[in-house]
């Protein structure tokens, strides 16, 4: 009975450990998203119209901050230990995020409510998302470690647009493409499940390369064309 009762507490106290390391975490990062968001407030405004704030935030933004919060959730549990009770819960949130990101791109083409914050937002929740979900599943050992090249990857391509714009140095618009946004869903899929415990790290490793070189080769034409050094 004395052993039965110590151990319980013991696994109590562990959980709620773990609990308050996970909270701890995903305050770190939702505040830092919260303040990203607070610094751009300014650029609320139509992209062809940069004095005409909008008087509201607007359905679009809060759907995208919606996805900030559940990715701020999944960054809760990199310091945490991979557990039976939780354990399909990173990919349900990283799931609900990548649906999410289609969901206000579509929202502000139907209320017609399209802004340059919205723009900032979504890119750097992308980024975010290509960071941290990556970095749960290493940690959890369900993807291969060099697969964080694809997070790397978007923070230096973001990271040379800013650093144009700093130096006013021309940052050219990318051109519609077929087959960006299909490739984007096919990582945040495969992340999704890579995520869960439906497979292994045998499993994933193969395909892992399958899923990463198409996207890796789309950034760097990307880049080239921002930077002017091929045509679009």
């Amino acid at each position: 009975m004395l052993v039965d009762r110590l151990d319980s507490t013991v696994n109590g106290v562990v959980a709620d450990s773990t609990f308050l390391l996970w909270l701890s975490c995903a305050i770190v990062a939702a505040t830092a998203q919260l303040y990203y968001f607070y610094f751009h407030l300014d650029t609320n405004h139509p992209p062809d119209r940069r004095g005409q704030l909008y008087d509201l935030l607007g359905l679009p933004n809060a759907v995208t901050l919606a996805r900030g919060g559940l990715l701020a959730g999944l960054a809760g549990f990199i310091p945490v230990m991979i557990q039976p009770a939780v354990v399909w819960i990173p990919s349900v949130l990283y799931g609900t995020a990548s649906a999410l990101d289609y969901v206000d791109g579509l929202t502000a083409k139907v209320v017609d409510r399209r802004s340059v914050l919205g723009e900032k937002l979504d890119m750097a929740f992308d980024s975010f998302g290509l960071a941290v979900a990556p970095t749960v599943a290493i940690l959890w050992k369900q993807l291969p470690v060099w697969y964080l090249i694809i997070g790397i990857a978007r923070y230096l391509f973001v990271g040379v647009i800013s650093y144009r714009e700093f130096r006013d140095r021309p940052v050219y618009r990318l051109p519609p493409s077929r087959v960006r946004r299909p490739l984007a869903g096919v990582q945040m899929v495969f992340i999704t499940l890579s995520l869960s415990p439906l497979t292994t790290l045998g499993q994933i490793r193969a395909i892992a390369v399958v899923v990463l070189l198409p996207s890796l080769i789309i950034f760097i034409r990307d880049y080239l064309v921002v930077t002017g050094r091929r045509s679009a």
